[in-house]
């Protein structure tokens, strides 16, 4: 298989842009507009629905040309993955045409809202932390066995085993995870919302694993020729 090139703005350099921005934001934001920026209606909500959007896209394509019924099932299970994130963050079109919740569903949903994840722990919480793990294995844990011993990979799975160009998202994921669990023990905070920032990572992780796929799909294609 050809070796894949992944443009090095698209998987470092946009993450890193994307902490500069945060800690900007943080740091000059006068604290009385920070509830407003952070919130459900602020950008990062938005900012995390056109990451999925874009996901979507390569899951699609990813779907549609695999090879072999378990490969389909995998792509498949994303794409409908990526558009139920999609759709939930931006509570299935609420956040921009602005419509009134029913009561029977307000009754239900946590934050007043027409979204699933804000109605129970098994919608949100528990997807979170499942994305949280393969984020750790998928995007650091693989990719450094890949690097120092790949002989304990199972080869079997070798068709779902990202490239390196997945490590930076990750990295920013994990260090967010790791400062949101420091900060709240010593009740110092340097985000005003880390889960939203932890999001937005782990979507952006989601969607270079799938270009990465996709990348390599087509090398694979082009080798076989």
């Amino acid at each position: 298989m050809k070796k894949i090139s992944v443009h090095p703005f698209l998987w470092w350099g946009i993450p890193i842009l994307l902490m500069i921005a945060q800690l900007l934001s943080e740091a000059l934001l006068p604290d009385v507009e920070k509830p407003a920026f952070f919130s459900e209606e602020g950008p990062h909500e938005k900012f995390q629905a056109a990451i999925m959007w874009v996901a979507v896209y390569f899951a699609v394509r990813l779907t549609w040309r695999a090879e072999g019924l378990w490969l389909k099932l995998w792509y498949g299970i994303a794409t409908l993955g990526c558009i139920f994130i999609a759709g939930e963050e931006i509570s299935w079109g609420q956040t921009y045409l602005h419509w009134v919740t029913p009561d029977s569903w307000t009754a239900i949903n946590d934050q007043g809202e027409t979204n699933l994840h804000n109605t129970s722990d098994w919608l949100d919480q528990k997807p979170k932390i499942l994305l949280q793990i393969g984020v750790l294995v998928g995007g650091l844990i693989i990719p450094a066995y890949q690097k120092w011993n790949p002989a304990k990979l199972p080869a079997r799975f070798a068709a779902l085993y990202p490239t390196y160009h997945v490590v930076v998202a990750a990295g920013f994921a994990f260090a967010v995870k790791l400062i949101d669990t420091i900060q709240d023990r010593l009740d110092r905070h340097l985000f005003w919302r880390a889960s939203e920032v932890l999001e937005v990572y782990i979507y952006y992780f989601i969607l270079m694993y799938l270009l990465v796929m996709w990348r390599m799909m087509n090398a694979k294609s082009e080798s076989a020729v």
